[in-house]
């Protein structure tokens, strides 16, 4: 729903992948703006969601302890009105003491006079301290946004150094986007069975880095899927991350990519501490 797109517009830098597919994000990622006035942490969260494996609960640890940790909650939702997902949330914020933002996407895809109706709406599912009618893609409205958030954060220590911005490292932004660019060539039943491992990630010189790495999936018949007809799928995946990776890490990259049937890797335990979920 624009969740990752919104974070990455406002630190003004791409952290976080962006889909189109629903519960992309799997950990809560920090992405840290600062300015010579202000620093401020966000935090990207999975959805929060029913879970169905192992894993689904892992995001919702991971969302749950971010609502926890948050001085202010941005509760995001589109403008074409709330989903069953968004009423999920809200109930789950309804018990929270903290100032919660609405904030409704992409308002550049309906007119005034269907969004004035989903805001008066909007006013009896929680006690929204500030609604925000917002574009990310097209940044409508984020400076004020901005300056709300700055105005209602408590002032407090600077905790990164002013160059960093995320708690995260190279290698977990390795594997998400080697994952951003699978999700955006597989079809609409393997995204949620796609794990990536990270075999090896190592500089060969000051301008290569050398990465290996595993598409894992469930069943025999997604992994068809993912390395296409004779492997062109799966080279297109491959292509398209190379690209992005250099770009992230400012210097050439040879990458390696395999794809391995982990059957229900989703409710394994230890392949899940592998990839980062637990």
């Amino acid at each position: 729903m624009g969740k990752s797109t919104l974070i990455n517009t406002l630190i003004g830098q791409k952290l976080n992948i962006v889909t189109s597919r629903p519960q992309t994000t799997r950990n809560k990622i920090i992405g840290i703006k600062t300015t010579d006035k202000y620093q401020i942490i966000f935090i990207d969260t999975p959805g929060i969601h029913k879970p169905k494996t192992l894993l689904g609960q892992h995001m919702i640890k991971e969302a749950r302890s971010a609502l926890n940790d948050a001085d202010i909650v941005l509760f995001l939702i589109e403008s074409y009105g709330m989903t069953p997902e968004d009423e999920l949330v809200s109930s789950v914020l309804k018990d929270l003491e903290k100032p919660v933002f609405l904030i409704i996407n992409k308002v550049d895809l309906v007119n005034k006079e269907t969004l004035l109706p989903l805001i008066e709406s909007t006013r009896t599912v929680l006690d929204f301290k500030e609604i925000f009618p917002i574009s990310a893609i097209k940044e409508q409205n984020l400076s004020e946004l901005m300056d709300k958030l700055i105005e209602n954060l408590p002032l407090g220590p600077q905790y990164y150094p002013e160059d960093e911005l995320s708690d995260k490292q190279e290698r977990f932004f390795a594997t998400e986007i080697i994952r951003e660019q699978a999700l955006r060539f597989l079809q609409e039943e393997v995204p949620h069975s796609v794990g990536i491992r990270l075999d090896e990630m190592k500089d060969r010189s000051e301008r290569l880095s050398y990465i290996k790495a595993t598409i894992l999936i469930e069943r025999d018949s997604q992994k068809m899927i993912v390395v296409g007809k004779n492997g062109q799928q799966i080279k297109k995946i491959g292509e398209c991350a190379r690209k992005e990776l250099e770009k992230f890490l400012n210097r050439k990259v040879y990458l390696e990519l395999w794809a391995k049937v982990s059957k229900d890797w989703r409710e394994n335990p230890a392949i899940l501490r592998t990839l980062g979920y637990g």
